[in-house]
């Protein structure tokens, strides 16, 4: 068994490949457990082959969830934290926070085009952690 805490500085809103430090920390056989320690922000495996795709994923779930000051969400009550806060929590509830890579052989078995993203829902720059287990 293995553990260790990834950090991944964010910018802003959008997703945030960092798939070659968990492939450089695995090692050996099992099933990695990542855990994103914030309820702002998500994770997922997405194709990392063409950057239009975390753009155009980034720009759906904008449309999907806008922000607080968009009148569709007027209904909103937990606003004091900013316009991005809520429809963040709200993203990180439809998104996975954690995810399961089986590793073989020190190899996460990812398929050729995928990619381990953060994918952040804040505005402002973030340190976001993610925990990970190897069993």
């Amino acid at each position: 068994m293995m553990q260790t805490t990834f950090v991944v500085n964010t910018t802003g809103q959008g997703l945030y490949e960092f798939t070659s430090d968990v492939a450089a920390w695995a090692d050996g056989d099992g099933l990695l457990t990542l855990f994103v320690q914030h309820t702002s922000c998500s994770l997922v495996v997405q194709e990392n082959a063409d950057p239009e795709v975390q753009t155009d994923l980034a720009a759906f779930f904008a449309r999907l969830v806008p922000p607080t000051t968009d009148p569709s969400m007027s209904y909103l009550t937990h606003t004091y934290e900013g316009p991005d806060d809520m429809p963040a929590h709200i993203k990180a509830s439809i998104l996975p926070v954690s995810l399961s890579i089986p590793v073989r052989a020190g190899r996460l078995a990812l398929g050729t085009w995928q990619g381990i993203y953060l994918f952040e829902h804040r505005d402002a720059p973030k340190a976001r952690s993610i925990v990970a287990h190897l069993g």
